[in-house]
């Protein structure tokens, strides 16, 4: 043994192999949470095919009908880039629990073997990390289309408003003053 290796104890070991674990029940929640994401997507979708199966046949007079299919046609573009956002995530949250987890194992094996490879572990982790950091990066440009999405269809229920009681609505402005 070297003079400047002092061997962990089994306490200290499993102490270290326990850290990532933090991280690693932070990516299950956001798994989670990205999970519950797609779902919706998938109701919403099947909303907007349910909405487009029941439109009237195209008629230009109608403007009613031509802002609906509109925002059909732009609602499901938006919720497409969505889909393919949260893919990329639970994607990338997959691998940061798979590098965490193996941060734990190597930190386990790095001890068993006195210091074998101790970079293995930091590696890992620092990967792992990343990962996290990247999926938290595309969670939040999710949310962002998550709610340009709404702010669309708000929109378009008040332009329907405004069109069928006659009278324009009040501006945002004036709404918050009052």
């Amino acid at each position: 043994m070297s003079p400047f290796f002092d061997a962990p104890t089994a306490g200290e070991i499993l102490g270290a192999m326990i850290t990532p674990a933090v991280l690693i029940s932070a990516s299950g929640t956001l798994t989670l949470s990205t999970s519950n994401r797609l779902g919706r997507i998938v109701d919403r979708v099947r909303v907007l095919q349910a909405q487009a199966d029941a439109l009237p046949k195209w008629d230009p007079l109608d403007q009613d009908g031509l802002d609906r299919r509109a925002l059909i046609v732009d609602q499901i573009s938006r919720q497409a880039e969505r889909i393919g956002l949260l893919q990329s995530t639970i994607i990338t949250l997959y691998i940061a629990i798979g590098l965490l987890v193996g941060s734990s194992l190597a930190i386990g094996i790095s001890a068993a073997t006195k210091g074998w490879l101790p970079w293995i572990p930091v590696g890992l982790g620092l990967l792992g990390a990343g990962a996290l950091f990247i999926g938290a990066v595309f969670l939040i440009r999710e949310a962002r289309l998550a709610v340009k999405s709404t702010l669309s269809e708000m929109e378009f229920v008040k332009r329907m408003v405004a069109r069928r009681t006659g009278e324009p609505l009040p501006s945002a402005s004036s709404a918050k003053s009052g």
